[in-house]
């Protein structure tokens, strides 16, 4: 491993450091590990910016659904920077006609009062159905509950506006790993397969047993496959 090189992790929406905590104690032993805060910017590239503001030296850019959008941009202005890239449950595309509208509804609703974060509705877009009712859905609910209504709003606005990243793919130079979880309802597999087919020597993972928040629900699997990544 690389012993000057930060490992930058970028979580999800709604999401904290409990989202990326397995990876967090798993290599802060042996690099640097900065968690971005992605919570008050309502742009993709504002968010980029922030991740990036202070870190010198090559990065190892790991972002899951929304932080994949910002790694992406984080390439996109710091390609030279960036020596290695993990793409995690997310897609290149842009939003379709139909996802912006529902992304509108759900600003209205938030902007309202009528803010929910993470219901036991939605969960099951988000983890395996295995682990609806266990201690880790009770987990993902608290997360949301502590990023709040702002950041929400703000990260809404963010991911309406987000650009097609796939003309970009063919691009990347970095060692990528894109990865998946095998049940991800929210960004099905054949997303990271398009990514990982436009991005030249991308190694593509698909994580049995989990669903949109593999970090969470198969830790051990997922720290296997970065250090993997990490190493030289």
């Amino acid at each position: 491993m690389a012993q000057n090189e930060t490992l930058l992790l970028l979580p999800g929406m709604l999401c904290d450091s409990r989202l990326w905590r397995d990876q967090i104690e798993a290599f802060s032993a042996s690099r640097r590990v900065v968690l971005a805060c992605l919570t008050g910017c309502d742009s993709i590239a504002a968010m980029a910016e922030a991740a990036l503001a202070g870190l010198d030296g090559p990065l190892a850019v790991a972002g899951l659904s929304m932080g994949g959008h910002v790694a992406l941009e984080v390439i996109r202005r710091a390609p030279s920077q960036v020596t290695r890239l993990a793409l995690f449950d997310n897609s290149a595309r842009g939003d379709t006609p139909e996802q912006t509208e529902y992304r509108r509804g759900l600003l209205t609703l938030a902007q309202t009062g009528r803010f929910r974060g993470v219901t036991p509705r939605l969960l099951p877009m988000l983890v395996h159905p295995s682990r609806l009712e266990s201690p880790l859905a009770t987990e993902v609910m608290a997360m949301a509950e502590r990023v709040g209504r702002d950041a929400f709003l703000r990260q809404q606005t963010a991911l309406t506006r987000r650009m097609d990243s796939r003309p970009h793919l063919p691009r990347v130079r970095a060692k990528t790993l894109v990865a998946v979880g095998e049940d991800d309802l929210m960004t099905p597999p054949y997303l990271a397969e398009e990514m990982a087919a436009a991005i030249p020597g991308a190694r593509l993972i698909r994580f049995a047993g989990s669903g949109h928040l593999p970090s969470m629900e198969v830790p051990e699997a997922v720290n296997a496959a970065m250090r993997d990544w990490l190493a030289d």
